[in-house]
């Protein structure tokens, strides 16, 4: 390694990174408010309680592998529809 080379910083951790990700969202989400962005302000609150979530271990940090079943069931038209 060269000396003028810094090593690496050690990696967060996950809960860390959550937390901060949590934090960001939360000042997004008051950028959001006062601006008026009522759309935005509701997605990065979505986006702000789920992050609290992972944190307290009520909702997995991925959903992957996990599939709703009611998502693969395949829709079946009745007939045809007359307008």
């Amino acid at each position: 390694m060269n000396s003028k080379t810094k090593p690496a910083p050690p990696p967060h951790s996950t809960e860390e990174n959550i937390a901060y990700l949590r934090q960001m969202l939360g000042e997004l989400r008051t950028v959001a408010n006062n601006e008026g962005a009522d759309m935005l302000r509701y997605l990065i609150e979505m986006a702000y309680v789920e992050a609290g979530d992972i944190l307290t271990g009520l909702r997995p940090l991925s959903v992957r592998g996990h599939r709703d079943p009611a998502v693969d069931v395949a829709f079946k038209a009745t007939g045809k529809f007359k307008l």
